[in-house]
């Protein structure tokens, strides 16, 4: 069932804090990524290369857990579950975005100059259960 992200945590992850992403390995155990994140509405946007063991591990399990934790204070958070769909990231735009979010103007040119071989995805996460510590 998907529920609202609610202010606290859009506040959290438009303030362009860094975010914890816990998917599953195939063999169970967890597997954990430092990522950048956005927003679409309530659904939380992540880009990575194909292939890479989030990527992997959410094509074969989508149940996903994202931690985003105020850059200002550790002990503000919101830990959002949900499920992940992989899709590509045409013209590599969300990873451009994400980029320039954090790193800053014309930080995106980088993904843009990728060699064409290397495909970019974006993550998904349709929030299913949302855990503030604000």
């Amino acid at each position: 069932m998907t529920v609202d992200l609610g202010e606290a945590a859009r506040q959290l992850v438009d303030g362009v804090n860094t975010g914890v992403l816990a998917t599953n390995n195939p063999d169970g155990s967890p597997q954990m990524s430092v990522v950048w994140v956005g927003r679409d509405g309530d659904d939380l946007l992540i880009s990575t290369a194909a292939g890479r063991q989030k990527d992997s591990n959410l094509r074969k399990d989508p149940r996903a857990s994202l931690l985003v934790i105020d850059k200002e204070s550790a002990d503000r958070y919101a830990e959002i579950r949900g499920i992940a769909t992989v899709t590509e990231d045409l013209g590599r735009v969300v990873a451009q975005q994400l980029a320039e979010a954090y790193a800053g103007p014309g930080a995106g040119q980088e993904y843009v100059d990728l060699p064409p071989e290397i495909i970019r995805t974006v993550i998904r996460i349709t929030p299913h259960k949302v855990i503030l510590h604000v």
